[in-house]
This record gives structure tokens, sequence and C-alpha cells, in this order.
């Protein structure tokens, strides 16, 4: 697949609008569907012996490998994905004068094949958020998008939860994509998409009204401290 292609080549013949940047062992890569405003890939780079493009299919071949491997794996996008957020909430603050949550995790079954770390802004405010499955496969609390952090905590659990866990059976998470649609802000529900879309916009407004209303109160506060501080060394 392209994810594959582009975990084996060199990151400088990458076109540049599609790769962000690339660490020791990652890409970061940007969506070309972004289901968000802001919405990025984070993709190992293929290193054999340990991290083939075989173990790397998906996250099932991956933890079917070496746990402890896998672990160091994971680590690595988790990192990448803390640098990534910081970046994310740099473009937030000047491109829209406030800054919201950042939603990091995997799709249950992948439709590409290659590991690969979604990190989406927490707005679900694009043209190319379309259907059904588009929207509940990005829903944070519907389970088929596993959060980062709980997949780390897959790795301190017993035995028996771990390899449980990490059968990701397609039987199991596929049929959630069929679920009803829901707000997840409200948990209301709705029949078609174009009522979703417009009442996720209506949360979105919301939303940067309140968060450019906190920045401003915050600098204002901030201006305020200040004044006094010049003012008492005056």
């Amino acid at each position: 697949t392209v994810l594959q292609r582009y975990a084996e080549m060199d990151p400088e013949q990458i076109p540049k609008a599609i790769l962000f940047y690339a660490t020791e062992h990652n890409l970061v890569i940007f969506d070309r569907y972004n289901k968000s405003i802001f919405h990025l890939l984070i993709i190992p780079r293929t290193r054999p012996p340990h991290y083939t493009a075989a173990r790397l299919k998906n996250l099932r071949t991956l933890f079917q490998g070496d746990k402890q491997r896998a672990k160091e794996l994971i680590d690595h996008m988790k990192e990448d994905s803390e640098e990534l957020i910081k970046k994310i909430e740099e473009w937030m603050l000047k491109s829209y004068k406030f800054k919201w949550d950042v939603w990091v995790g995997f799709h249950a079954v992948q439709s590409l094949d290659h590991v690969h770390l979604h990190v989406i802004s927490a707005d679900m405010q694009s043209e190319h958020l379309k259907n059904k499955k588009h929207y509940n496969s990005f829903h944070p609390k519907l389970g088929f998008f596993i959060h980062l952090d709980d997949i780390l905590d897959w790795f301190e659990a017993v035995p028996s939860v771990w390899r449980k866990n990490i059968e990701l059976n397609p039987a199991f998470f596929e049929p959630l994509l069929k679920k009803d649609l829901e707000c997840y802000h409200c948990y209301e529900e709705f029949r078609n998409m174009p009522q979703l879309t417009k009442h996720l916009k209506e949360h979105w407004e919301k939303l940067k009204a309140a968060g450019i209303a906190k920045m401003q109160r915050k600098k204002m506060i901030e201006d305020a401290m200040q004044a006094a501080k010049e003012k008492e060394e005056e």
C-alpha cells in the first residue's frame, strides 16, 4: 500500500505535500482525506530485521511478534505524538486564536496496510467526513477508535487479558461502524449525516467562541499582572 511504500522510502524522496517531517523511528504525514481540521498520521519506518513490512502490516501482526519490541515501537509513536500535538496546538493558536483537544489513536481494523496512528483534532469539521463509517471510525467513545493510552495499558495487563485484547477481531469491531449516528458531545442521535454534520457545526461554533473568550480573559489577566509588576518596580 501507499503507507508501506512511504515507510520504506528515504524521507527526502517523499513529496513535501505529504510528509510533514521525519524522526528517527517514524514519519509524520498529512492525512489526504482529513476527517477534522487537523488530521495527521504517524507511521513507523520499516527497519528490518525486527520491524519488517510484514510485521508492521497492522496492529495484530505487530502484537503477534515480540511483545517488548512492539512496546518499544508504540512508545516511540507516543513520544512523537506528544511533539506533534505541540505543533498542532501552535497551528491552532495561530489560525484560530485558541486550542482544543487532540485525539490520538488507532483504528481497530485498518483500511490501509501498515500500522498508523491517527493524530486528529477533536472537532470533526471536514468536507471529507461524508458517511456513517467515516464518523463512527473516529467517534472517541464508540470503541472502533482505540486511544493510544488504552493500547499502552494493554502491555501492563495480565497475560490472559493481553491475549484477548490483541485478537482485534474484525467480527467484533466492524459492526461498530454500522451503529446509529450519535453525537460524541451530547449523545443526541441522528437519522442521517447532513443532520449530524449540522449539529456538530453548532457544537464547534460554541467551542470556538468559548475557547477564544477564554484566551482573551487569560491575556487580560496576564496584561494586568504585568502592569502591576511594572508599577511596583517604578
